[in-house]
Parts: structure tokens; sequence; C-alpha cells
């Protein structure tokens, strides 16, 4: 057979088959923010975001990712995860002997633990809140 003949035999497919293949619509991958899937620039901010706190503005402020859910949602818990280091850092500096060796050292951990804990959130692309302070939305 040559080539035209197995062109030939591609055309004739049943009919069924022809109206199956012309409703297949060839798969894309999302842009960002149509379907929760974040792309690549809004991972790399949320995690940088957790890494840097002072950082979570960012997403907020570029215009291709204002309107993006997963961006505003990482920015929320990076805001909240730095207003808690503060009041950490603000209770455990003032109260003197309890605060400086029991506040300030396991607020610092659990607040480490918890910064790890939405980088890998971020990194997944998923929107799991963060445990004890995820629930806080500051930005809508």
């Amino acid at each position: 057979m040559n080539i035209m003949d197995e062109q030939n035999m591609q055309n004739e497919q049943p009919a069924d088959s022809q109206e199956k293949a012309q409703t297949e619509q060839p798969k894309t991958t999302p842009q960002s923010g149509q379907s929760g899937i974040p792309a690549d620039t809004s991972k790399l901010w949320g995690i940088i975001g957790y890494i840097i706190p002072v950082l979570f503005f960012i997403p907020l402020v570029m215009e291709d990712l204002k309107t993006n859910s997963f961006s505003k949602f990482h920015a929320n818990q990076q805001l909240v995860l730095l207003l808690a280091a503060i009041v950490v850092n603000i209770v455990g500096g003032v109260i003197p002997i309890l605060g400086w060796f029991i506040i300030l050292p396991i607020g610092t951990i659990v607040l480490l633990v918890l910064a790890i804990i939405g980088i890998i959130n971020a990194a997944k692309g998923e929107q799991k809140p963060l445990p004890l302070i995820g629930g806080i939305a500051i930005i809508k």
C-alpha cells in the first residue's frame, strides 16, 4: 500500500467515529486563574512570599496576577503570617523571662513550620489554609 491508499482509508472512517472526533476538543492547558490551576509565575511568587513575608504584596500589584485567586489567597496567608510574626516578636520581647525564653522560641518555631506548610501548598498549587491562622481573611 502506498501513502495515498493509507490516507484514503483513514478518511473512510465510520460516521460515528467521525462525529466523535469532531466533538473531542484538543486538550489545552488552562491559563492562570481559569480552573484553579496556577501558572508557574503564581507558584513562584507564592513560594517567595512565604520565604520573604514582606513581599506578600507583589502579586497584588502585578497586572497579570491581580485577578488570580491563587495569588490573592497566598498573599492573604502570607500577610496573616507576617502579622502573626510581628505579634509574637512584640509580645515575646515585651514580657521579660517568660517572653524571652518561652514565647519567642516556641512562637518562632511555630511560625517557621507554618511558613514551610505554606511553601509546600504553594508549590503544589493548592489553596489550603494554614493551621491556626489560615481562617483569617484580610485580602479579598
